[in-house]
């Protein structure tokens, strides 16, 4: 092995003498080259091999090739890079070509073999690399895309690029990705071909043996690629996303009603047809070209006879196809527009009326979801239409009783509306629901009785939510409990408060770090009183959590006796595990360096 090493080193000795010959590096520095060299080379020459080596090897060769970059720049020497970066970009390669090959499911490893081929190699050599990756993960269609965008936008081969989408196609007949690709980059060849003959025709230029048939230039291969795709993937989804990539281009717009048409007559059933039907009304326009609306009332007219437009076809498709999802999508349309800002009260009123008409008929028919009762009473209550609210409100709670998003929305409606019978509610929600959902609730009582009741009311409520709520969700209950007992009862009732609760696991880190900053907030804090809330933390996370030890020691330091530091590094020593106690050394020596 020491000879392959002493050989490999041998290798670089003319490009380092180039590097200090032409005076990009010092003798000293040419030596810690070949020092770190011999140590890398060594790891990637032994006998057990370990990826994390490649990779070291690798990163450090790609950082010298930069700063050899930078130093070129600064001292303006653009010579000998035959011999130089040439000469590292080829070594570079063999290693990864030494990695990949043995780390072949590995990825993250060839793409980042591809990176650096796209940086510093040739484009022939990332085309092999290409086939190379493809030969063994010709499993993942993102690869396949990621090597025929290659082709076509970096190395300008369509014809590659073409015979790359049909390759994977044969290993993914049925992925709608590739086909979306491959649709979009036959039309970005057609774009690029018509470019090509326009420029030709303006300089008046011989085109020779070039031709652009006309079938070509349209986007017949293009369409050969749809009506092919969509006689295997079916769905309406899949057909608006070529319809979608299709209005990219200028020129398609005979294909593009030839796919708007089919889908129309192919997925009448489907409420994403009429959701995009009803949404291209949007993008039409109703006025001549160059007679567009001059004030800005005349254009929210405009706008809102565009939306008109849009609703009068989510009408026609809610009687036609009267289904929940379909409610859905004429729901989310309204939204969206009634959130569009806009500086017109007439459209604000009107984007209003008719939202609000959409949810009222949804809800008529039953076909109302849950989430869009939420979004339903969230929008009424932004508009004060308490009263209205609350009827959805209670609708909501009758048909998802189990719902605790639903009882939520019930109670903050009464809470906006000053309902005297809000604890009534909350007792009622809990006969309906599961005790494990019931934590939002439970803390919405407490903030809310924290703003309208007595402390003896609150404290009652956080105690007998201690005794519904169990396990991990306690942990968030107890930290409220404390966070509410310091400020309505100073530190004297937030410290009784850990007492009572300080056996009753599971807790946070954050529940015992509370504690300890509430006392050292007083005036007279007590080192003891420091000392109990750290033990007893470190009985719970004492194996795990390097900040705890780190944090009582300086606490000693500080504000106790130093001299018990040395005992407590010990005891971390021994109780942290793994990880957590290398960060601990780490940590405690940056401390100690910090105080000499």
């Amino acid at each position: 092995m020491a000879e392959i090493i002493q050989e490999r080193i041998e290798d670089r000795l003319p490009e380092l003498e180039q590097l200090e010959r032409i005076g990009l590096f010092s003798h000293a520095e040419i030596k810690a080259i070949i020092k770190k060299a011999s140590d890398l080379e060594y790891r990637i020459q032994r006998r057990a091999l370990f990826k994390e080596d490649f990779i070291n090897y690798v990163q450090y060769e790609i950082n010298l090739l930069e700063l050899i970059q930078r130093r070129r720049t600064r001292i303006g020497y653009s010579f000998k890079k035959d011999e130089i970066e040439n000469s590292i970009v080829h070594r570079v390669q063999g290693v990864f070509r030494r990695a990949s090959a043995k780390w072949k499911d590995d990825v993250q490893l060839w793409l980042s073999y591809i990176v650096f081929c796209k940086k510093w190699a040739t484009k022939a050599q990332l085309s092999k690399v290409f086939s190379a990756m493809l030969a063994i993960h010709s499993n993942k269609p993102a690869l396949w895309i990621m090597a025929a965008k290659w082709e076509m936008e970096d190395r300008l081969s369509s014809e590659s690029a073409r015979q790359l989408f049909l390759r994977a196609l044969r290993f993914h007949p049925e992925c709608p990705k590739l086909y979306q690709e491959y649709f979009r980059m036959e039309l970005m060849h057609a774009e690029k071909l018509r470019k090509e003959k326009e420029e030709f025709e303006k300089a008046k230029m011989d085109m020779g043996n070039l031709s652009y048939p006309e079938e070509i230039l349209k986007g017949e291969l293009a369409r050969i690629i749809y009506k092919n795709s969509v006689s295997i993937i079916k769905g309406a989804e899949f057909h608006v996303s070529l319809l979608s990539i299709t209005q990219l281009f200028d020129f398609a717009t005979d294909l593009q009603k030839e796919i708007y048409d089919d889908l129309q007559a192919l997925h009448t059933d489907d409420p994403l047809t009429w959701d995009y039907v009803a949404r291209r009304e949007l993008e039409m326009e109703s006025q001549p070209a160059g007679e567009q609306p001059a004030t800005k009332q005349a254009r929210a007219v405009e706008v809102g006879r565009k939306e008109e437009r849009c609703c009068a076809v989510y009408e026609e498709a809610v009687k036609t196809l009267p289904t929940e999802a379909m409610w859905k999508c004429y729901i989310s349309f309204c939204l969206e527009r009634f959130t569009k800002k806009t500086s017109s009260q007439f459209l604000r009123d009107r984007r209003l009326e008719r939202t609000m008409t959409a949810f009222r008929k949804a809800h008529e028919l039953r076909l109302l979801p849950e989430f869009q009762y939420k979004q339903w009473i969230e929008l009424l209550l932004r508009q004060d239409f308490l009263k209205e609210a609350l009827e959805v409100a209670v609708a909501g709670t009758e048909l998802f009783r189990d719902s605790v998003t639903m009882w939520q929305m019930k109670l903050q409606v009464l809470i906006d509306s000053k309902s005297p019978d809000i604890a009534g509610l909350f007792e009622e929600a809990f006969v309906h629901l599961k005790a494990q959902v019931c934590l939002p609730l439970w803390i919405s009582w407490a903030e809310w009785s924290e703003g309208a009741k007595s402390q003896e009311d609150t404290e009652a409520i956080f105690k007998k939510a201690l005794l519904a709520v169990i396990g991990a969700d306690s942990v968030t209950l107890k930290d409220k409990y404390l966070d509410w007992a310091y400020r309505s009862g100073g530190y004297k009732k937030a410290r009784a408060v850990f007492k009572s609760l300080q056996e009753r696991r599971p807790f946070s880190v954050d529940f015992f770090r509370k504690i300890i900053q509430f006392e050292k907030e007083q005036e007279s804090c007590k080192m003891a009183n420091l000392r109990e809330y750290y033990e007893r933390a470190l009985r719970e996370f004492g194996s795990v959590d390097s900040d705890l030890w780190m944090d009582y020691i300086k606490e000693e330091l500080n504000l106790g006796r130093p001299e018990n530091c040395g005992q407590i590094y010990w005891r971390a020593m021994k109780m942290l595990q793994g990880e957590s106690a290398e960060v601990f050394v780490a940590k405690h020596a940056m401390h100690q360096a910090g105080h000499l």
